[in-house]
């Protein structure tokens, strides 16, 4: 017997988040952990289940299962977050548009720049000494 679910996968900086919705008793999974023993900073719990707020509809009906990996705290929780909404999305296109308002169907493009030759990091020059 299979398990229907809805997919989404979300990337921030260097992170990327697989997010798989299906319904459910409220179950969230990160990585095999709890959602409150694995994203741990204030704030980052609300930010995540965004979506589901966005949409006006309980979280306590779907089970979430996620595995991210890669990058830090904030671009994790960013991706689970963007995750989350594709699949909510695919879930119902109806809740696009209300999606969309809120600002959680758009990518951050912002990536770490390069480093540049002569330089210490991507922009920061060495001290200049006069002698």
């Amino acid at each position: 017997m299979s398990v229907q679910y809805y997919e989404g996968v979300g990337r921030r900086k260097e992170s990327t988040a697989r997010v798989r919705i299906m319904n459910g008793s409220g179950n969230f999974v990160v990585n095999e952990k709890a959602l409150p023993e694995y994203f741990t900073r204030l704030g980052d719990i609300e930010s995540i289940v965004a979506p589901f707020s966005a949409i006006g509809i309980d979280r306590a009906t779907y089970d979430v299962s996620v595995k991210v990996n890669g990058g830090g705290v904030t671009g994790q929780t960013e991706a689970v977050r963007l995750g989350l909404a594709r699949a909510l999305a695919k879930r119902n296109p109806d809740d696009i548009s209300a999606l969309r308002r809120a600002g959680l169907l758009t990518r951050d493009p912002r990536v770490k720049e390069r480093k540049k030759p002569g330089l210490k990091r991507a922009r920061k020059a060495p001290t200049y000494t006069k002698r």
